[in-house]
């Protein structure tokens, strides 16, 4: 389940329509008394963020489902942080750790060419190349969620697969345009979650 600072977030559908969204406390109980008024209905409780579904005994006591969810670990103070940190030569205060480096002859020519010689060279390529792998991960996480709900919620549904491949090929524009046709919930909670493939940080 994903958390962000105020906890995780859920959300509830039952077919087309969306019945309940919030905290997990407010989706199980609006789910129990679903249940409690029509024990034949089939809710479906996902993460609000990455459409994981949630598999629990709804009618147990809410305390009880509550009990079941992970608590996000304790963070570390900063003293804590302090004292676990090794200690030892060097430059501890900027966090720099000496390892070997194998390269070919050329390479590290070409690193010694550079501004600022080979570790600020170095540096620079990994930092780009770490910006580059978080855009592309955020992107297809947002883009799993997205597929992941489409496929549990609305896959019954009209012009599924051309969403579908309009999803994938990152047309985004086209995806929603589809989406109108559908129920608005559906199409609502959709259209939230392939806005976080927008929002993805752009490389540098």
């Amino acid at each position: 389940m994903t958390s962000s600072s105020s906890g995780p977030a859920w959300v509830a559908f039952e077919h087309h329509r969306r019945t309940a969204a919030g905290q997990p406390a407010t989706v199980i109980t609006a789910v129990q008394q679903r249940l409690a008024s029509e024990p034949n209905a089939m809710p479906v409780v996902l993460d609000a963020v990455s459409s994981e579904r949630i598999e629990l005994d709804w009618r147990a006591p809410l305390g009880t489902l509550l009990s079941l969810l992970p608590r996000p670990a304790p963070e570390a103070s900063d003293n804590e942080v302090a004292d676990e940190a090794p200690r030892g030569p060097g430059r501890p205060k900027l966090g720099v750790t000496a390892r070997e480096v194998t390269l070919l002859p050329r390479h590290w020519e070409w690193l010694a060419r550079q501004p600022g010689g080979a570790s600020v060279a170095l540096r620079k390529l990994v930092q780009s190349a770490m910006r580059e792998g978080s855009t592309a991960d955020a992107k297809r996480r947002a883009t799993d969620a997205a597929y992941r709900f489409m496929s549990i919620v609305g896959g019954d549904l009209p012009h599924y697969e051309e969403i579908s491949r309009a999803l994938f090929a990152g047309e985004l524009a086209r995806l929603r345009a589809l989406v109108g046709a559908w129920p608005a919930d559906v199409s609502e909670h959709l259209l939230s979650l392939t806005a976080r493939i927008d929002a993805a940080p752009a490389g540098n």
